[in-house]
């Protein structure tokens, strides 16, 4: 009885959560500016809410009370201390701080979103001040041993700390910076395939069409357009992705699309028992979200964007569907032409229409921001010029404006500061799942013949099922036998190098 008490407070929490998701997607996708303020005052006060609830009297006694209720159940015991845990690190976060980051995040975003579209980084800046102030004051809330951003990666990544990320920067530029130049010497592509003119509708039915292959349930989901493209959930019966479409750049709608849509297929491949409990519940962030960590989702998105979507043999069996879409534009391409496009290294001054060979760079870029923001060793007002000089010594590239520069991504004005170095931890993870997921016959035999069932049923089983009832180091050792290494992923880019210089 003790624990179905916990469970039911647990539930509340997740359903006005699940509330806020709502708002909050439709924020960023149909809401009319003028709705900009009482949103973020209808999201404050939910947000409070839960963390009301979650911090109470009740929700504290309903824990000590499930503690001695779990009847030997390791799953229940799990669900207990993991909230437990959690909801301790919260507490820590004052009352008042919650509901004003809550706010601040719908204004700061219509903000951003205005801000990007007429290139004025100054009419951002102020908002962008105030979200730095308070995640410097989430971070000292929260407590920290080196570095104050060590407090706010681990909230997204559990027991990440800028040191570790810094150690893995590092093995991985020591690799990227060599097969960056060795993919230069490939022979040319034919870049201009993917600056024809496409029609928006009909990249939507095409990538939605093979998103809906790789497993993604639109009876449980819907796809819409952003200003950046996401994914968000409301229990497993319905998640939603967007994704950004310009006719004049292919792979935004369709790899944008297949990344959002492994995000989707992960949340909707959580078990159902788990709706509403302890195991799609983040606390500390206050979202409702089913997946282990933010890297741990990343993979999967990844996973399904680059290590399916840009294979050769993906687009062998693809890719005259592709052209039935668009005869004219594609009248004159070959197979090989459109794999090796949408492969070639091809520094891009927007992070979400990288290269795989250069996309870590640009976390690495705006991770090292990140951390001088929250130090206070770089000031607001300096980021556009910073910016410029940090992507020309990582990329050789001139910004030429900050809507192409450092107003490009919505997450500072979400307040997700820490959240970027989850990507790259994404990208090293989904090539350690996909070399176990490969090594299995029925796997390997359903990607040669566009069978994708098989790899989402092993993806299902070893980790979207268990919702965050494990940690992402519990899933890579039962899914893979071994703990995370970088190997797997400069495996996949040194061959990916290889082919394309044949």
């Amino acid at each position: 009885m003790s624990f179905t008490i916990f469970e039911s407070e647990i539930a509340k929490v997740n359903d006005i959560l699940c509330a806020v998701n709502l708002l909050t997607w439709d924020s960023r996708t149909m809401m009319p500016p003028g709705g900009v303020d009482a949103r973020g005052k209808q999201i404050a006060t939910l947000v409070g809410l839960a963390r009301d609830i979650a911090t109470g009297d009740r929700m504290m006694k309903a824990i000590e009370s499930a503690r001695a209720d779990t009847d030997g159940d390791p799953l229940q015991r799990a669900a207990v201390e993991q909230a437990a845990a959690s909801i301790g690190v919260l507490s820590r976060i004052p009352a008042r701080l919650v509901s004003a980051a809550a706010e601040l995040k719908t204004n700061a975003q219509a903000a951003w979103k205005q801000a990007r579209s007429v290139d004025n980084f100054a009419g951002f800046a102020p908002w962008l001040e105030l979200t730095m102030e308070m995640q410097r004051e989430i971070a000292s809330a929260i407590g920290y041993d080196a570095h104050p951003y060590d407090a706010l990666v681990s909230t997204y990544e559990p027991e990440m700390t800028w040191a570790k990320l810094r150690e893995l920067y590092e093995e991985l530029q020591k690799s990227l910076v060599p097969l960056l130049a060795d993919a230069r010497q490939a022979r040319p592509v034919r870049t201009e395939i993917l600056d024809r003119t496409y029609p928006i509708e009909r990249q939507r039915a095409f990538s939605s069409m093979i998103s809906e292959r790789f497993g993604y349930d639109f009876n449980r989901g819907r796809l819409d357009d952003t200003v950046h493209p996401f994914e968000i959930s409301f229990t497993s019966a319905d998640v939603r992705i967007t994704g950004r479409f310009r006719e004049d750049w292919l792979p935004g709608g369709l790899f944008a699309v297949w990344h959002e849509a492994g995000h989707g297929m992960y949340e909707q491949g959580v078990e159902e028992r788990f709706s509403r409990s302890a195991f799609t519940t983040d606390f500390i962030n206050l979202y409702a979200v089913g997946g282990s960590s933010f890297g741990t989702h990343e993979s999967q998105s990844r996973l399904w964007e680059n290590r399916v979507g840009r294979s050769r043999r993906f687009w062998e069996i693809h890719f005259d569907e592709l052209r039935s879409f668009f005869p004219e534009q594609l009248a004159d391409v070959s197979v090989e032409d459109f794999w090796r496009v949408v492969n070639a290294p091809r520094p891009s001054l927007i992070r979400v229409e990288a290269d795989e060979l250069t996309y870590d760079l640009h976390i690495m870029l705006r991770s090292e921001i990140e951390a001088g923001l929250i130090a206070g060793e770089i000031r607001v007002s300096d980021l556009p010029a910073i910016w410029r000089d940090k992507m020309r010594s990582y990329l050789g590239l001139d910004v030429p404006s900050d809507t192409l520069g450092v107003l490009q991504d919505v997450h500072w004005s979400s307040g997700m500061v820490g959240s970027f170095p989850t990507y790259t931890i994404g990208n090293i993870m989904s090539s350690q799942f996909f070399a176990s997921a490969k090594a299995i016959p029925v796997i390997e035999e359903g990607l040669n013949r566009g069978d994708y069932a098989p790899l989402k049923a092993w993806l299902t089983e070893n980790i979207h099922q268990y919702g965050r009832s494990r940690t992402p180091s519990e899933l890579l050792e039962q899914a893979t036998g071994s703990p995370m290494s970088v190997a797997y992923y400069l495996a996949d880019l040194k061959r990916k190098v290889v082919d394309l210089s044949v």
